[in-house]
Order: structure tokens, then sequence, then C-alpha cells
């Protein structure tokens, strides 16, 4: 767990890839971890090989490879297939498997409204992650609540385009940010 802390430390930025396109974009970045939104079990291997052979960490989103069910077995899945350094998912129960299973951890949660971040406590409970990954990403005074609740660190997700984006989620209290924008990788 240490090392992705260290390189989240080092490079707050964390590629998020949708296509293949994306992931050759990411490898030429300074990026540190390549969260994979995308990938099916017959290419995430090959995936997630590319992103290591480079020196990055990879962390697949265990509900969006295309071919795996909602079941803790999908966690076994995933880490016979590629060896993912982690898995991201909106699953307490998953995000428990992939601990039990050494894997780094992010629970994916989305904040709707004053209840999305109540009912945090109880996904956290379950899956015990090492990262809780916010969505939008672009509410400071959201991630500053949840960073003062709950100890578990946090990365703001979605809709991060602008480098403001990224200062105001660091100032906030994130550990770091995830965004599919290109321009930011590269900040």
């Amino acid at each position: 767990m240490e090392p992705i802390r260290e390189r989240i430390a080092s490079c707050p930025v964390i590629a998020a890839v949708q296509s293949e396109e994306d992931l050759a974009a990411a490898l030429t970045t300074e990026c540190e971890v390549v969260f994979f939104l995308f990938g099916n079990i017959l290419n995430i291997s090959k995936l997630v090989q590319q992103v290591k052979a480079n020196g990055k960490a990879a962390l697949v989103h265990a509900d969006l490879v295309e071919g795996l069910g909602t079941r803790e077995i999908a966690v076994d899945a995933l880490k016979a297939l590629c060896e993912p350094d982690g898995i991201i998912s909106t699953r307490p129960a998953l995000v428990r498997r992939a601990r039990h299973l050494g894997l780094v951890t992010v629970q994916r949660a989305f904040i709707l409204d004053s209840l999305s971040i109540t009912s945090l406590a109880g996904q956290l409970s379950v899956g015990k992650p090492d990262f809780i990954e916010i969505l939008p990403g672009i509410m400071p005074r959201v991630i500053t609540e949840v960073c003062q609740r709950y100890s578990t660190p946090v990365i703001a997700g979605g809709l991060i385009k602008y480098k403001e984006d990224v200062l105001a989620a660091i100032r906030a209290g994130a550990a770091a940010v995830s965004t599919t924008c290109h321009a930011v990788w590269r900040m």
C-alpha cells in the first residue's frame, strides 16, 4: 500500500483511462497511477501489463470490466487474469475482497446530497478501503467535509478539467485527483 501512497504523494494526478488511445497518452505522462475505466476479460491483462511495463501502478475499476460479474469472485478473477496493483469499485463487498487479497482498494462514491455523505460510513465499514474516490470531484466544500468525517484518504474524481480544479481539490484535503482530461495529466 505504501508505494501507491508514495506515488500519489509525488504525483497527485491520476490518469483515468477510458480507451486504448487514452492509455497510450497516459503512458507518456508523469502520472504514476492509472485507473482503468474500461476493458474486458479478454484484454485487461494485456492493458495492465502495458502500464506495469512503463513503471506505473494499475488500478482496475472492477465494475466496468466487461464480462465480470458483481460478486466477490470477480475480484479473484481480476487478480488471476491481470495482477493489478489494486481495484476500484462502488461495491463495498468487492472492495473488502480485494483488501483480503492484498490489493490496494478504492471505494468509489457518488456524492449527490448530504445523505450520500452520511451513508458513506456504512460502505467504508464494510470495505475498509485504502482510498475513497468521490465524484464529482469539483466540490471543494464537500471534499473538506468528507476528509474531516473519515480518516480514509480522498481522491477527487469526475469533471476535473482544469488546473484550478486540481488545486482546489488538493487544498480541500484530497490526496489526489483522478481525471480523464489529457491536459490535466500533463500539468
